[in-house]
């Protein structure tokens, strides 16, 4: 018990300031305060947030300080090494620690009094549990719809409300707008339980006598049987999935019959995707020679190295030694991290994984309610750790709170979804990875087939270990890969649409041999482009520079930077033409397309458009992996890490719009998308055929992609990244002035350069326009810091933190945002 002494605590609160805040306790919260844990604490005029406390001391600052209003925990939420982390990430990407927290915690762990409060969607208004003031706030929600803090406030009377609102959310009553805006969308399914008339033993003794005296009843008598046997336990009677009855024998009708004479009772009830978790059944698959040679050489590199790349071919089974490292780490009771950069790639992993591991495989990700995720958290963060040893998310997940972390496993390590990119931090949960690892004294296993340039450097230059699998499991080649010449097809009139009679007539024969296809076009919507074709009108955004994109199946034209929405027209505005051409294609139109030039395919498209929901990835790839998809149409997300065994051929609809992207990682990322949508093709018996369209068949990357030759790519590649000081050699930070006048950005952003000049001298480019140039209403301005790689990354942020506080000194520039991108991908 602390004693009666005066004490002050350091807080950090979600908001984007660098700083922490000092706060005075009051003697009666004394023996309260530890770090890690929440508190409330005034912010602002008359607004109170959700801080954690970071440092307790003795230190009397040197202005007043406000008092801390309340502890909301009984125990830290955060762990020492969180925090660690935290701050690395803050220093490194220059963000402020406030954005940092925000960014790490589920958003009903931060209570501020701009919360809106609303009911829970699946609140059954039983109030008997609920304290006097709980139940003023459900009555007030109830009857209000929403509330903020600051209502609340009011209506209770008190000044600290958050720890009842903690309880209500606790409790499941209440949930927080921020949980909605991720569209919660509880997984629910039908139940039948007996109704609480047939619970005694006597009571369906008497039942069955009734059912058994009629043949027409014969019907209903199964039903309850099988009910009996599958939820009816000393005693008690258990819910029961309905789909459950029907497939161990009950007829629907008559299940429906029963409840309709009251004898079941049916309920919708709430499935939990943590809890619906089989046991594992599955014996660990025998390693080939060539993965156990790998596995092999991996233990021993982790002997000498903290990290190591696995650089191993697509369907080379890079997955099941994963597996095999897995299971030694959780032998040894330690924890693993698995990394995926997709959602979509979670869903084939999450049932592999619980084949072999059963319920130690927790899941984390963007796309589970609040709820969900702080289970997680709470899990790893209590006793019950050996309940989720395997955690498989995305690159949020890095922020758990791990306590005996073992091993991290960054799969398709070369992604740019691991790249943080809109809101602060702009992190790589590769590179963050790594650090969480040295944190924890973990190891780190990097595995791509076609790893990004930095790590393949580190790995040649002796700072990673580096581990080659260089064949297929079970010896199947490598897909043949064929090139499409649009060129020499538009001059024969061969095309139709947008497809090659060279695609097209693969595409026919792998449909008649009964095997599915893969379509890869990096651009979604149905058309690019409309324009006029008299005076080149063409639609644009009106608070951004670019050209709307028209959504066929919802008859808009839309914005993909900002979202705006707008009817197609009928002529153009500027000449009153009617002669309107849609140039260019995306994934919708090529569905669109295919199904009239091969009537009665089935086809489904994989991309941003069709993947809003919670379940629909699993929805889309479990059909496809059930056959009830011949083609599937898809962005990069088809590229990554998919593995369905019945699909042989894949097209590459337009190899060109990739390579010629303005931007120095455009062929490495091209040769990256090729060769990854083309590793989808014949990954068990049959050789695959990939056919990439483009009008340049003999671009040197294309060649690479069809020799699978990726050393050589490489070796082309950092030669040019050498020569013009780019990653590896040299490390770019980006910094973004944001303004709604063009003329006031340009002076600003001119301030900006020269203040950075004057340290970093030649390194410092720009400003200059992106892309780009405005994006919701406002104008961009990029300059861009190149460094080399030896210099000393602490003195390089210091300076450019000391210029930037100079550079908001002059009272002209604040009315400028600045973006600052450490590491643009």
């Amino acid at each position: 018990m602390k004693e009666r002494k005066t004490y002050f605590v350091d807080v950090i609160v979600p908001v984007p300031i660098d700083n922490v805040f000092t706060y005075r306790v009051p003697f009666e919260l004394n023996e309260y305060i530890m770090k890690g844990v929440r508190v409330v604490v005034p912010f602002g005029k008359a607004k109170y947030q959700t801080g954690i406390i970071t440092a307790i001391h003795e230190e009397v600052p040197s202005y007043n300080t406000k008092y801390i209003e309340a502890v909301l925990d009984e125990a830290p939420i955060i762990n020492g090494n969180q925090w660690k982390l935290w701050s690395w990430i803050s220093n490194y990407y220059l963000a402020p620690i406030g954005d940092v927290m925000n960014a790490a915690l589920p958003s009903n762990f931060k209570l501020g009094s701009e919360t809106k409060i609303v009911l829970h969607p699946e609140y059954d208004a039983n109030v008997d549990l609920l304290t006097d003031r709980e139940y003023q706030v459900f009555e007030a929600v109830e009857i209000r719809g929403e509330l903020d803090l600051k209502e609340i406030s009011e209506i209770l009377g008190i000044k600290t409300i958050q720890p009842i609102i903690k309880s209500l959310i606790d409790k499941r009553v209440v949930i927080s707008t921020e949980e909605l805006k991720q569209k919660y969308t509880p997984k629910t399914q039908l139940f039948v339980t007996l109704s609480e008339e047939f619970t005694s033993e006597d009571k369906i003794e008497a039942l069955i006598q009734d059912l058994e005296s009629s043949k027409q009843k014969k019907g209903q008598l199964e039903a309850l049987l099988v009910y009996l046997q599958l939820g009816f336990k000393e005693g008690k009677s258990l819910p029961v999935l309905k789909t459950e009855l029907v497939e161990k024998g009950a007829s629907l009708s008559s299940v429906n019959t029963l409840e309709k004479h009251l004898v079941f009772k049916t309920q919708r009830l709430q499935i939990s995707r943590i809890d619906e978790v089989e046991e594992a059944d599955s014996e660990f698959k025998t390693l080939s020679e060539d993965q156990e040679v790998a596995l092999q050489e991996i233990r021993d590199s982790f002997k000498e190295k903290d990290v190591t790349l696995l650089h191993g071919v697509t369907g080379s089974g890079k997955t099941e030694v994963y597996v095999e490292l897995i299971r030694e780490q959780l032998e040894q009771g330690k924890q693993v991290l698995y990394l995926l950069p997709e959602i979509a790639l979670t869903t084939q992993l999450i049932q592999r994984l619980r084949k072999y591991f059963g319920a130690n495989v927790g899941v984390y990700h963007s796309r589970f309610n609040q709820n969900e995720r702080i289970e997680i958290w709470n899990a790893l963060l209590g006793n019950d750790q050996s309940k989720f040893q395997i955690i498989l998310g995305a690159r949020s997940a890095v922020f758990l709170p791990f306590t005996n972390l073992g091993l991290i496993i960054v799969d398709e390590e070369h992604e740019p979804s691991f790249k943080q990119y809109d809101p602060s931090p702009r992190y790589n949960g590769r590179d963050v990875s790594v650090v969480l690892g040295v944190i924890h004294k973990a190891k780190v296993l990097l595995g791509s087939a076609t790893p990004a340039l930095e790590t393949y450097y580190n790995a040649l230059e002796g700072k990673y270990g580096l581990v080659e699998l260089k064949k297929r499991y079970g010896n199947v080649l490598l897909p043949e890969i064929f090139t499409a010449d649009l060129q020499e097809e538009r001059k024969r009139k061969t095309m139709q649409s947008m497809f090659s009679s060279f695609l097209i007539e693969k595409m026919r024969e792998a449909l008649d041999n009964d095997e599915q296809i893969i379509l890869f076009q990096n651009r979604r919507g149905y058309n690019p482009i409309w324009m006029c074709e008299v005076c080149n009108w063409n639609p644009n955004c009106v608070n951004c520079d670019v050209s709307l994109t028209y959504h066929k199946h919802q008859n808009i034209l839309k914005c993909h930077y900002c979202s705006y929405l707008t009817k197609p027209v009928g002529a153009c505005p500027a000449c009153k033409s009617n002669r309107l051409k849609m140039i260019g294609f995306g994934t919708e139109k090529i569905e669109d397309e295919l199904s009239i030039i091969i009537p009665g395919v089935r086809i489904q498209r994989l991309d941003l458009d069709t993947t809003r929901s919670k379940f629909s990835y699993e929805t889309i790839l479990n059909d496809f992996k059930d056959k009830k998809i011949d083609v599937l149409v898809g962005t990069q997300m088809v590229t990554k890490g998919l593995d369905f065994d019945n699909v042989t051929l894949v097209g590459v609809l337009d190899a060109d719009m990739m390579l010629k992207r303005p931007d120095f990682r455009a062929f490495e990322r091209s040769y990256q998308l090729m060769s990854q949508v083309a590793g989808r093709a014949g990954r068990k018996s049959k050789r695959g055929t990939v056919v990439i369209q483009t009008y340049n068949p003999t671009h040197w990357i294309i060649e690479h992609v069809i020799a699978h030759d990726y050393e050589g790519m490489y070796k082309n590649e950092i030669i040019e990244r050498k020569n013009y000081h780019y990653p590896p050699f040299y490390k770019i930070i980006s910094l973004t002035l944001k303004h709604r006048d063009a003329n006031k950005l340009d002076v600003i952003a001119a301030d900006l350069a020269h203040l950075l000049r004057e340290v970093f001298g030649e390194r410092v480019l720009g400003p200059e326009f992106p892309v780009v140039k405005r994006i919701q209403n406002s104008y961009l301005k990029v300059v861009r810091i190149k460094i080399e790689k030896e210099a000393s990354n602490q003195k390089v942020k210091s300076l450019i933190k000391t210029k930037i506080d100079e550079f908001y000194s002059h009272t002209y520039n604040k009315s400028a945002r600045l973006v600052i991108d450490v590491d643009p991908i």
